[in-house]
């Protein structure tokens, strides 16, 4: 059986074997551009912000030769100053994604949380121990209402397509 059975251990995924170490990256770099932006919670906007700044794969699949990236990464900056202000002081919570538990994990949005323990089910799916960056880029885009999806789709790209490829083997 899978061991998302024990609830995945967001508020300090260093000490969850489920993450690999760029997902342990992610989630770092996402809680601190939280502390930075004054949000209380991190949300899937921090997480994509966060993957594509440190995991070259998850940035060359979003990518994929069409030179939008750096659009994404724009857009993503300009939170704090104009794009994406008006979610300051919200939680996101877009209800596409099923919430595996029903307690809240402190410090991080549902769709967030949501994205993260997708993204662990899907490694275990595909027979690998350890979620990684390509995965979260997946469960990211699986959210149609998600911020992530919002910047994706500001910056023109299709995010249909993450969902047709699947997880990416390591």
């Amino acid at each position: 059986m899978h061991s998302e059975a024990r609830p995945l251990d967001l508020t300090h995924p260093d000490n969850d074997a489920r993450f690999g170490v760029e997902l342990r990256t992610v989630a770092a770099s996402a809680r601190r551009r939280a502390g930075r932006d004054g949000d209380r919670q991190i949300d899937t906007a921090h997480l994509l912000h966060s993957l594509l700044e440190t995991d070259p794969r998850a940035r060359d699949a979003c990518d994929a030769g069409s030179g939008q990236v750096v659009r994404v990464l724009g857009y993503l900056a300009q939170r704090s100053i104009g794009y994406g202000l008006e979610w300051q002081g919200s939680v996101e919570d877009s209800g596409a994604l099923p919430v595996v538990t029903a307690r809240s994990t402190p410090g991080w949005s549902p769709a967030a949380a949501a994205a993260m323990r997708t993204a662990v089910c899907s490694a275990q799916r595909g027979g690998r121990g350890q979620a990684d960056g390509i995965d979260l880029l997946n469960a990211l885009a699986a959210d149609p209402h998600s911020r992530a999806v919002e910047v994706l789709r500001t910056a023109g790209l299709d995010v249909s397509r993450y969902l047709d490829e699947g997880p990416v083997a390591s």
